[in-house]
């Protein structure tokens, strides 16, 4: 069964509808938006009736229920509240031709430059009537006292402001294109003489309104939340994408409750936000509305797949544990209620176990999507993550995922296995969780690692910091001095310069193996020059003598052996600090990394 019909409409007729309210906007559309120009160029497509695209409406009544609103321009008291339709693409033009050409008010509508300005819309008779293509000429707007002025205001160029000065001057108001009956009767009397005239316009112009077929795209009432979220995303050209968020929120809207004040608060409602309390934290800055959707959704799909299997009901009846948008989109709102802040409380143990592993910042997280299940799993052990056996599970599966590269893209499936997986390996040393056995990490790997953005470079870059890597030139620890704020980056051990110039490509030196983290006054005392030579100049910086132990000490926290740093020996350097980054890889993956 389809779940659309197409058909046309004629405009005056969809004009009236939306003006009585009978079609309105779901609420999570965007103000209205077009400029001046683009109002202009909508009316001259018409008037030339040229095609200006197909309008999707919706119908109402199916499962699929919003908090709506009217267009703009037309005021909410005057409008019913349970709409027939709801418009889904375009809004821009419909509601451009609703204020231009249904409403007495002036249209709101900006510049070019984007300055805001009122506009009544007028075509000039005789500049119409010459040609077609002297129509774009013929559209004129004035300002919302129906005048043009120059002079920095001073002078007044045209003046439309009474029915009299219209007539006289055959300028028709586009607001009485649907019905022209009182303008008419004012023509007769201020300038009978040009009726005739006017009569060839009206059959040339305002018929071409008055006749227009606007094709119309009609999805059913039966079609479901992810289709209409799915529809307007393709459909919406206008570069603001609807999120699960935005249609879910007009979802609860229509129940009386209002999401977006739950997650970015209100000052007029005096309501604390969710979203500010989370970006307190130091690791959940980048936790978004999505996120905390998905780990909401996740326990209710569990509850709902444990009554379903408490009702003895196999196979496909069983609905699965998800995160994805499908699910989503139907959290019931009591559910959501219900699992906020446990949820919320959930993100916030997740930034502690973190902590614990040596995370301090949401810069350094490998996948910010790993906190969705962590979250959900944390509202429902509480404390129990504490617990040794449990933490070192979490732990495993947590540097697997990160290390494995496995929650890369769209993760929504893993989101849910990994969640019901932990649960079981908690209770079941056999029970290994999937991210845990599919991880794998090639040796190989280390030599491709350039960007300091991938999820295998944040992970090993802090599996180097929670060694207690010290700076070459701060006596601190690394991840100390990034809490102070210091000029702190990842720099190459042997210097680009110094590899250029032995001839070492930059695939080889540019590398993960040949960096590490710190600061920016000791690369500015590293410089160009060969590690024998600036190693010296760090251990005698400023009148401070620091020994050949100490230094060596420091070398060994960063994973770098002192020995091979020390004689020049690049690639023995290499071999070496790939044989220790690995052993720290293995350790925590809890599996043999091989090198062939």
């Amino acid at each position: 069964m389809t779940t659309f019909d197409s058909t046309k409409s004629a405009l005056p007729e969809l004009l009236e509808d939306i003006r009585q309210g009978k079609i309105q906007l779901p609420d999570f559309q965007r103000g209205w938006v077009w400029d001046d120009d683009h109002v202009r160029s909508l009316l001259v497509s018409m008037a030339r009736s040229f095609p200006v695209g197909a309008v999707m409406l919706m119908e109402t009544g199916g499962e699929v229920r919003f908090q709506v609103r009217p267009v703009e321009g037309i005021a909410p008291e005057k409008v019913t509240d349970n709409p027939e339709r709801l418009i889904l693409d375009g809004q821009q033009r419909l509601t451009s031709l609703v204020q231009a050409i249904a409403l007495p008010t002036p249209v709101a509508t900006r510049t070019a430059k984007g300055k805001n300005i009122q506009r009544h819309y007028y075509f000039h008779i005789p500049t119409a009537l010459e040609a077609n293509d002297r129509l774009e000429e013929a559209i004129v707007g004035v300002d919302e006292n129906r005048q043009i002025r120059g002079n920095f205001g001073r002078d007044i160029e045209l003046d439309l402001s009474t029915r009299k000065l219209e007539c006289e001057q055959l300028y028709f108001p586009c607001d009485q294109i649907p019905n022209s009956d009182e303008w008419e009767e004012a023509l007769q009397e201020y300038n009978q003489d040009a009726f005739s005239t006017y009569m060839q316009f009206r059959k040339q112009v305002i018929s071409a309104f008055r006749q227009y077929q606007l094709p119309i795209i009609e999805l059913k009432k039966e079609t479901s939340k992810e289709a209409v979220c799915l529809v307007f995303e393709k459909v919406n050209t206008g570069g603001v994408q609807l999120s699960v968020f935005e249609l879910i929120t007009a979802s609860y809207a229509a129940d009386g409750y209002n999401l977006r004040d739950d997650w970015y608060g209100s000052d007029i409602r005096n309501v604390q936000s969710r979203k500010q309390r989370l970006e307190a934290d130091s690791l959940l800055g980048d936790v978004e509305s999505t996120d905390f959707l998905q780990a909401i959704t996740l326990l209710y799909t569990r509850e709902r797949k444990q009554d379903d299997l408490a009702a003895g009901k196999l196979g496909k009846q069983v609905r699965p544990v998800s995160a994805k948008r499908a699910a989503v989109l139907e959290l019931p709102l009591e559910d959501y209620k219900r699992w906020a802040d446990s949820v919320e409380k959930g993100f916030r143990e997740a930034a502690r176990f973190l902590r614990k592993e040596f995370f301090y910042d949401q810069r350094e997280l490998p996948y910010g999507t790993q906190l969705v299940p962590i979250a959900a799993l944390m509202a429902l052990i509480g404390d129990r993550w504490r617990e040794p056996v449990i933490y070192d599970k979490l732990a495993r599966w947590f540097w697997c995922g990160a290390l494995g590269e496995l929650y890369g893209g769209a993760g929504e499936t893993r989101i849910a296995n990994d969640l019901e997986e932990l649960l079981a390996w908690f209770e079941d040393d056999s029970a290994i969780p999937r991210t845990v056995t599919d991880a794998a990490f090639q040796p190989e790997r280390l030599d491709s690692l350039k960007n300091r953005l991938s999820s295998a470079y944040k992970a090993i870059n802090v599996l180097i910091l929670r060694q207690g890597a010290q700076d070459f030139f701060w006596k601190a620890g690394i991840q100390e001095l990034d809490a102070q704020e210091m000029a702190l980056d990842i720099h190459h051990i042997f210097p680009r310069a110094w590899c250029e110039q032995q001839a070492i490509p930059p695939k080889e030196y540019d590398t993960i193996l040949n960096k590490t983290p710190i600061s920016y006054k000791a690369n500015r005392k590293i410089g160009g020059d060969a590690p024998s030579v600036y190693l010296d100049k760090l251990q005698n910086h400023e009148g401070v003598q620091l020994s050949d132990e100490a230094m060596d000490r420091i070398l060994e926290g960063h994973c770098i052996s002192p020995e091979k740093l020390r004689s020049d020996d690049f690639q023995g350097f290499i071999d070496e600090r790939r044989k220790r980054l690995l052993g720290l890889i293995e350790q925590v993956m809890g599996k043999r990394v091989l090198i062939e």
